[in-house]
């Protein structure tokens, strides 16, 4: 977390930080007018460009941006953080830990953080798609003959921007702020100059008119909220990157600039549509003067590009995240920095995911046909974690009933009625992201279950360290020098590789270490939290290293620069063992038999605990032992 971003406009960082979170921050809600309002007046929903509906769907999009970006997520959500970190993923883990333990609830929060996150990996599979699509569709504004052109161009973009993923975003970060500050720059004033022809429009700033809008279309308004929420998807972003900026610059861009653009952009397309009523197949593009229509075009890609980028490298943060706790299985982590520890690339999720963008391109043809499938994630994630914040509210901060139920009964009223609405379109499109979302949670809850079996296993098939040390004094076996570190999930039993290194070679070390890794349900640990360590006696110690799960869990580092107490660690004189588990399926044991097998496959496919750890390959000895599960 950068400690300047706490302390408000007087830091000298802040306004850098502002202009930062401009360019990550905002990118997803910052080019939704590209196809909001398109969508809200297309074929689909049969809805009348007349005044009235007009206005209806302006007051809806200005008060879903007044209720659920700026009052959930800026004003309230974004004081729930996980010491300084915000997420979903964040959010879970501090409500867990606001619980007694072996409460009930607390499986039922984790169960509810998993699934908001799986959606949260649907909606970075949809993003970019849509937005560098509904970007380039302005060609067939400016010139009808290019529409061809359209598919191929996305695509190029697409394959361009995920390659580029490999060699870091430190650099292009550093332009994206000033590009996306002159995005909402032109966003404010193409509205602004057609809200000066046609002042009219801003009779939607008055709530009334979304009322009557419900009141004399009913079951059409509701459906119509499917169009509506692309007005806030990106919203969560606004929590999940507090721990980069922290909540001044967040609130200080929102209020300042982004939210005004936004509205002065969406009134200004209301306007144009309310004097040419005909006109509605795409009102953002015609807001564009003929002259600036090709500058636009490349200003919105950018922009896009911007958009997608973060999302891609947020999605990379939240998976590092369900790694570290335990939610999926180790995988490579290339750090791409030497300055920033967030600054990270998963080459199997970068990969994964372009395949699934290019799919959703193929599939979908069109960012109309896209936008009737986005939604469904977003504002599952959104609903979650509402019901997160309603527990925490409850448990934690401990404020009385009036003060939480009628705001998180009102949140969670609009959040299903946005829910509701893109669910009802599942046969059309709207199964993609559900579909993603039960794949990646079925992935999630087998691993973490997985891992549950195979260590509850061994445990039961091992000895306590207290009473092999113990035995030692009446048989002990011979000693040779050096440090012996033995890797293992709990350092309350014998780790195998100890048992079968006695066995074959008839020896121990001088000294013996059992080492554990643990990752906390924060962000970074704490230095007076990062090392237990108990001397067993008789040259045996068990040692616990804690790390936060933003953190990297470089073991031999840690060894060498933390404070653990006992003799110094010398490299050189230091044997690394580890276990390599067999794991067998059973039929009738532990989870379903598919469940067990896609857990064996990510298993075979997970990056080696001793990679992930960074064990130094010269300083290994690896023993094989079967675990069935």
């Amino acid at each position: 977390m950068t400690t300047p971003a706490h302390d408000g406009a007087a830091a000298p960082r802040t306004w850098p930080l502002v202009i930062g979170a401009v360019g990550v921050v905002f990118g997803d809600i910052g080019t939704s007018p590209l196809y909001t309002l398109k969508e809200a007046f297309g074929p689909h929903y049969g809805i009348d460009a007349v005044p009235a509906n007009v206005l209806g769907v302006l007051s809806l999009i200005l008060w879903s941006l007044v209720l659920v970006v700026t009052l959930k997520y800026v004003a309230i959500l974004m004081r729930a953080d996980n010491r300084g970190e915000g997420g979903i993923l964040a959010l879970t883990a501090l409500v867990q830990r606001s619980l007694p333990v072996a409460a009930p609830l607390a499986y039922t929060v984790g169960i509810l953080g998993v699934f908001g996150t799986a959606l949260f990996f649907g909606d970075g599979i949809i993003t970019p798609a849509i937005s560098v699509l509904s970007a380039v569709e302005g060609l067939e504004v400016a010139a009808p003959e290019l529409k061809r052109f359209v598919l191929p161009i996305t695509l190029v973009v697409l394959v361009a921007l995920f390659s580029m993923q490999k060699h870091g975003t430190e650099r292009v970060g550093r332009i994206f702020g000033p590009i996306t500050c002159l995005w909402f720059f032109v966003l404010a004033v193409l509205g602004i100059v057609e809200i000066a022809q046609h002042p009219a429009v801003l009779a939607a700033l008055n709530p009334v008119w979304a009322v009557r809008f419900f009141a004399e279309h009913g079951v059409v308004a509701w459906l119509a909220l499917g169009a509506i929420v692309l007005a806030v998807t990106g919203g969560e972003a606004l929590y999940a990157d507090m721990g980069h900026f922290g909540r001044f610059p967040i609130r200080a861009a929102w209020l300042g600039l982004v939210m005004p653009s936004l509205v002065l952009n969406y009134f200004g397309q209301g306007a144009f549509i309310l004097s040419h009523p005909g006109r509605v197949q795409n009102p953002f593009y015609e807001l564009v003067p003929g002259w600036a229509l090709f500058p636009m075009i490349l200003l919105a890609t950018l922009a896009t590009v911007i958009a997608s980028q973060a999302l891609i490298s947020g999605t990379f943060s939240v998976v590092r995240q369900a790694i570290q706790l335990g939610y999926l299985p180790r995988m490579q982590i290339v750090h791409t920095s030497a300055h920033s520890e967030g600054q990270i690339y998963l080459p199997w999720v970068n990969r994964a995911m372009l395949l699934a963008v290019i799919a959703v391109v193929l599939y979908f043809g069109s960012s109309s046909k896209l936008a009737i499938a986005y939604g469904v994630s977003v504002t599952g994630t959104m609903f979650i974690s509402t019901l997160l914040l309603l527990i925490l509210a409850k448990v934690r901060w401990r404020l009385p009933g009036w003060q939480v139920w009628p705001l998180a009964l009102m949140f969670l009223a609009i959040e299903a009625a946005f829910f509701s609405a893109n669910a009802i379109k599942f046969v059309e499109g709207a199964w993609f992201p559900l579909a993603l979302g039960v794949l990646a949670f079925a992935l999630m809850r087998s691993w973490r279950r997985g891992r549950e079996l195979v260590q509850a296993q061994v445990k039961k098939d091992s000895l306590r360290i207290e009473t092999f040390v113990n035995s030692l004094v009446a048989h002990p076996p011979l000693r040779v020098p050096g440090t012996a570190v033995f890797l293992t999930p709990s350092n309350q039993f014998m780790p195998p590789a100890m048992l079968h290194n006695l066995k074959h070679n008839k020896v121990l070390h001088e000294r013996n270490v059992l080492l554990s890794v643990e990752i906390l349900g924060v962000p970074r640990a704490d230095e007076a939290e990062r090392v237990v360590y108990l001397d067993l006696g008789h040259g045996f110690a068990r040692l616990t290293l804690r790390f936060g799960y933003l953190e990297d869990p470089n073991v031999p580092r840690a060894l060498k620069q933390w404070r653990i107490p006992g003799p110094a660690f010398e490299m050189m004189e230091t044997t690394y063992f580890a276990s390599r588990e067999t794991l067998v399926a059973e039929p009738g044991e532990g989870m379903a038999l598919w469940r067990d097998k896609l857990f064996l496959f990510m298993s075979r496919n997970a990056t080696p605990a001793t990679e992930f750890f960074h064990i130094p390959g010269n300083r290994l000895v690896e023993l094989g032992t079967q675990v069935a599960i």
